[in-house]
């Protein structure tokens, strides 16, 4: 489960992404639509147009790692800007966690029997 501190530098691209990028695409807009290094010690942070879909990026020692989580329901709460954003990695494990730390509102949890 990844858990960053609060050390760790964070950037969320704020505008909506296309999830069959992967690595390579992702790259690509931290390099050309962020102005920085994908190989920085740094997660970037991805949402789709549906903002049902996360994906982080980082570079590791070695290399990349791409992190994605799909909600079922309820949507994640993303800023309404075309700025790229610092997050803290609490701030991080919070948006992940489905609050929405642009209005300090969490989603509703959901239990399942079976995922068919």
């Amino acid at each position: 489960m990844l858990r960053p501190d609060n050390g760790v530098q964070v950037y969320l691209y704020a505008e909506p992404v296309d999830m069959r990028k992967s690595i390579n695409g992702l790259s690509v807009l931290v390099e050309q639509e962020m102005a920085l290094s994908p190989n920085m010690d740094a997660l970037f942070v991805f949402c789709n147009r549906g903002r049902d879909k996360v994906k982080l990026l980082c570079w590791e020692r070695n290399g990349f790692i791409v992190w994605y989580k799909r909600l079922e329901k309820q949507r994640f709460g993303w800023p309404k800007t075309e700025e790229i954003l610092s997050l803290s990695g609490e701030q991080l494990n919070r948006l992940l966690d489905g609050f929405d730390i642009f209005n300090n509102k969490p989603h509703e949890s959901l239990y399942f029997d079976s995922v068919s």
